[in-house]
């Protein structure tokens, strides 16, 4: 009996007709949970700390890093940038202009094209980070302008315990303040990562394209 698969396929009925792209999320469990996630079907998995992550994924058996796709979505520190490029397909975590720019030189360096989200904080949370809405205005084609970096998309996390009206709101928000900088900036963000396993079924349906999923799919 695989338990992931059961909770995928429990997840995947509550929020059908959607199809975001289910993120597991790994970050509290060792390389054979994403084995585990693998077997069920998922391809793509989220991690909070760099070299925790990097270690791990090292661990997984070639097929599985061949076809995985790896997700920073925990908060980058500008002294791990350099380590997180290259390791990560997506780092969702970019929470400010000099961040993105550090992450920016570290993939010249490299030679690639790093893939990153902007994490916002509309619900201006003192403890979180991320960009307010008018930070991301002011800055929003610096980072564009960045080399090294594809902006893919914006990300987000609700605070615990709103009520369904103001998680509602709230993504909503993130989905307006995306259809505002591709009006403003003439730019395609294709990605909006929101929703954990206490709100997917509020993000998925406010237009969520990402979920961030761990509790919900690893519990027994």
């Amino acid at each position: 009996m695989n338990t992931v698969r059961d909770n995928l396929l429990q997840i995947q009925e509550e929020i059908a007709p959607y199809t975001p792209n289910i993120i597991a999320v790994t970050k509290y469990f060792d390389e054979s949970k994403i084995v585990d996630a693998y077997d069920a079907g998922l391809r793509d998995f989220g991690e909070a700390r760099v070299l925790d992550a990097i270690e791990k994924i090292q661990k997984l058996p070639k097929e599985i890093k061949k076809n995985s796709k790896f997700h920073l979505i925990g908060h980058l520190q500008t002294n791990k940038a350099r380590k997180a490029v290259g390791n990560f397909d997506y780092i969702h975590s970019i929470d400010s202009l000099k961040l993105a720019n550090t992450v920016s030189e570290a993939a010249l360096e490299a030679g690639i094209r790093q893939k990153i989200l902007l994490q916002i904080n509309n619900a201006n949370e003192e403890q979180k980070f991320g960009f307010s809405k008018g930070e991301l205005l002011n800055d929003f084609e610096a980072i564009l302008a960045l080399k090294g970096v594809e902006v893919v998309g914006l990300m987000n996390m609700a605070p615990f315990g709103l009520n369904k009206q103001d998680l509602n709101d709230l993504f909503k928000d993130i989905v307006d303040l995306k259809n505002e900088l591709e009006r403003k900036f003439d730019c395609e963000l294709k990605e909006i990562s929101m929703g954990m396993s206490g709100d997917y079924k509020e993000a998925v349906v406010a237009g969520a394209t990402m979920l961030r999923i761990g509790r919900k799919l690893f519990s027994t």
